[in-house]
C-alpha cells in the first residue's frame, strides 16, 4: 500500500531538500552528477506517485548527440522520460514561472520557448544546437501540445531545425533523431479505458488542480516507453521528411502497444530476458 498523500508530499519535500543543494553545486561545476541527480529524483517521484515504467528499446547512450522526438500526453511524460536517462527538455516559457516546478526545470537545464514571439524558434534552435554539439540529449514534443493519449497530433518540424544548426559545428558529422512513444496502459492492473484516460492525460482546457486530484485518487499506473531506432540526421537531410519519419515510428509504436493488454517490459539489447524498471 502506498503511503498517504500528505506523507508522500512530506517525503518528496525531504528528497528535494537533500538533492537540490547538491544539484546546484554540481550544475555550477559542470559535474556529471548534474545529469544523474535528476534521474534519481524522478525515479523517487514516480515511486511516490505510483507510476511503474516499462521500457522497450534503448534510450540514448550519450555517445551521439540526440534530439528525442516524443508524443505528449501529460505532465507525467517529463518525469517518466527523465527517470530513464540524463535528459533536458524543450518546454513552454510559462513553466519557467511556475512555483517549484519552474525552478526544478531550470536545474534540469530545460530550454524554454515563448511561442508567442516570432523569433523564438530561431533563438531556441541556436541554444539547442549548442547543447547538442556539447553532447546533450534533449527532448522535443513536436506536437506542440498535449494530446488525449489515443491519437497522435501532427509533428511540427520547425524546432528540428536545431539539428541542422548543430551540424555547423566542425566536430559533428551527424545528429541522431530518436523517436519515442509514451503510452499509459493500465491502472491497478486493468486496461485504462478512453473514459478514464482524462485522469492521466492533461490536455485541452483542463484545469490542473482538479486533474491532479483525480489522478492522485487513483491507483498504480503502468506506462510503456518505447524507444525507436535513431534516425541519422546529416547536413543534407530533409528536415520535414526526417520529422515525418519520426512521427510514423511513434505512431507505429503506439499502435503496437495497444495490441497487447499485458504490460510491456524493458529489453536492454544485451540480454534475451526481459526486465521491468520500477521508478
Amino acid at each position: 500500500m502506498r503511503p498517504g498523500l500528505w506523507l508522500r508530499l512530506a517525503m518528496l519535500a525531504l528528497v528535494l531538500a537533500a538533492l537540490v543543494p547538491v544539484q546546484i553545486v554540481a550544475a555550477r561545476r559542470h559535474h556529471r552528477l548534474a545529469g544523474r541527480l535528476p534521474v534519481v529524483f524522478h525515479r523517487i517521484l514516480l515511486r511516490l506517485l505510483g507510476i511503474r515504467v516499462h521500457v522497450e528499446g534503448t534510450p540514448p547512450s550519450g555517445a551521439v548527440p540526440t534530439l528525442i522526438l516524443s508524443n505528449h500526453v501529460s505532465w507525467l511524460d517529463i518525469p517518466v522520460l527523465a527517470s530513464l536517462a540524463p535528459l533536458s527538455f524543450i518546454a513552454k516559457s510559462e513553466i519557467a514561472a511556475w512555483p517549484v516546478i519552474g525552478a526544478l526545470a531550470r536545474l534540469q537545464r530545460c530550454v524554454f520557448i515563448d511561442r508567442a514571439r516570432k523569433v523564438a524558434t530561431a533563438e531556441v534552435n541556436a541554444v539547442v544546437a549548442h547543447r547538442l554539439a556539447e553532447g546533450d540529449a534533449i527532448v522535443l514534443f513536436p506536437e506542440g501540445t498535449t494530446g488525449d493519449g489515443i491519437r497522435l497530433l501532427p509533428f511540427r518540424s520547425s524546432l528540428v531545425g536545431a539539428a541542422r544548426a548543430a551540424l555547423t559545428e566542425p566536430s559533428l558529422a551527424a545528429i541522431a533523431l530518436q523517436p519515442v512513444a509514451i503510452a499509459y496502459r493500465r491502472r491497478e492492473g486493468l486496461p485504462i479505458t478512453r473514459r478514464e484516460m482524462p485522469q492521466i492525460a492533461w490536455y485541452g482546457d483542463m484545469d490542473l488542480a482538479p486533474h491532479l486530484a483525480a489522478f492522485l485518487r487513483g491507483g498504480v499506473v503502468d506506462v510503456t516507453v518505447a524507444w525507436g531506432e535513431p534516425i541519422p540526421f546529416h547536413a543534407a537531410t530533409d528536415r520535414k521528411r526526417a520529422t515525418a519519419a519520426a512521427a510514423a515510428a511513434v505512431r507505429a509504436s503506439m499502435a503496437e502497444i495497444r495490441k497487447s493488454s499485458a504490460p510491456h517490459l524493458c529489453r536492454d539489447g544485451s540480454s534475451k530476458s526481459d526486465r521491468r524498471i520500477d521508478s
